[in-house]
């Protein structure tokens, strides 16, 4: 078993550092260059929350229910979403942004497809060590 330093340095550090550059990027008046083509916002707002819903499954795994995966599954499409909304409103105060609906439904789509490929995945490799082993 891993020291609690090394797990939260390996798990929870990376998610914590994500989160919180991803609030400091939000904290900043809109970017004066975007990618030109159209709903590149939305494609950028659906990566990084699916890298944020990875990241949440990550971390949960280190908690006492991480043998119950579709809990671990739904708990990190739930937090990742949530901080997709809680993004929304902090940037509805900052000025020259607002806050949007449709960010919000990239971000929820992105978590949900981060966390969906991520955990699919996880058992492909567990089901190939398992051939393996035979």
């Amino acid at each position: 078993m891993l020291p609690k330093i090394k797990i939260f340095a390996y798990y929870w550090l990376p998610l914590i550092a994500y989160c919180g550059l991803i609030y400091l990027q939000s904290s900043y008046p809109s970017p004066e260059a975007l990618p030109s083509f159209e709903f590149s916002d939305k494609l950028m707002h659906f990566g990084a929350y699916a890298v944020m819903g990875v990241l949440f499954y990550r971390a949960y795994q280190t908690l006492p229910f991480k043998t119950i995966i579709q809990l671990i599954a739904f708990f990190s499409m739930i937090s990742a979403s949530l901080y997709g909304v809680s993004d929304e409103i902090h940037q509805s105060f900052v000025p020259y942004r607002d806050g949007s609906l449709a960010d919000v439904m990239a971000d929820v789509l992105g978590a949900v497809c981060g966390v969906y490929v991520y955990h699919r995945w996880i058992a492909a490799r567990k089901t190939g060590k398992q051939r393996m082993d035979v």
